[in-house]
């Protein structure tokens, strides 16, 4: 069966750095894999994506120079490092496939495995 497991959250203070991973086990890291949050009494939304056939990465416009999504096809895992964290990033962070980059929100309502997230933290 395909999981998705996500680590890497926690807490930090404001314009500090951390780096999420997400594995995938069961399922091959294709076509796209994309990472989304959702903040309390918010819904959830696209952060960023990455097309595994092409190495494409498409980045919401909140986090775009601050944020960057990388993969390692040996380990099956995807990477989120986010840069310059600021309060309004705190959220639980989960990466989900399979995604469509090119689409609005990744193609949110068509993914079929999500992970159950990692809760990111930022202090002001």
């Amino acid at each position: 069966q395909v999981q998705l497991v996500e680590s890497g959250g926690g807490l930090v203070q404001s314009g500090g750095s951390l780096r999420l991973s997400c594995t995938i086990s069961g399922a091959p890291l294709d076509p796209a894999i994309a990472w989304f949050r959702q903040a309390p009494g918010k819904e959830r939304e696209g952060v960023s994506c990455i097309s595994v056939s092409d190495g494409s990465t498409y980045y919401a416009d909140s986090v775009k120079g601050r944020f960057t999504i990388s993969r390692d096809d040996g380990k099956n895992t995807i990477y989120l490092q986010m840069n310059s964290l600021k309060p309004e990033d705190t959220a639980v962070y989960y990466c989900a496939m399979p995604a469509l980059c090119y689409v609005s929100d990744y193609g949110r309502e068509g993914m079929d495995y999500w992970g159950k997230g990692t809760l990111v933290t930022v202090s002001s």
